[in-house]
């Protein structure tokens, strides 16, 4: 990621050390055809029956062809697969560059709150 995006998640290697420490971490590359382009990582807790979106990216060369929409769309359709999923939380930093657009044009709204600096969306399913 580039700045500023890059200051809106935390890099892959300490997503993926955080998620070898945490049993409801669910994380996948994203690729388009054998190009890797992206990473996704969800709060898959099926004990509360809570799923939150902790990490998303697309390498900036790729962004704005589709690939980020694609691969929420299917992760909408995992979480709709997991035990009394009833939403999808996500928090994003509020940035005049930041993903809150590309959020709401996926369904997403805002809750009102914010935890840790971080805006919260919400997606009913």
């Amino acid at each position: 990621m580039t700045y500023p995006q890059s200051s809106f998640v935390a890099p892959n290697a300490y997503s993926l050390a955080e998620a070898m420490f945490n049993d409801a971490a669910w994380f996948r590359a994203i690729y388009a055809g054998k190009a890797p382009v992206g990473f996704i990582m969800l709060e898959d807790d099926t004990d509360k029956q809570a799923y939150y979106l902790w990490r998303f990216m697309i390498a900036p060369q790729f962004q704005k062809r589709g690939y980020g929409a694609q691969a929420i769309a299917l992760l909408i359709e995992y979480v709709q697969t997991r035990p009394g999923a009833k939403e999808l939380l996500l928090g994003y930093i509020d940035h005049p560059q930041g993903p809150a657009e590309f959020y709401r044009r996926q369904g997403f709204t805002e809750t009102g709150k914010v935890e840790g600096g971080e805006v919260e969306m919400r997606l009913a399913l």
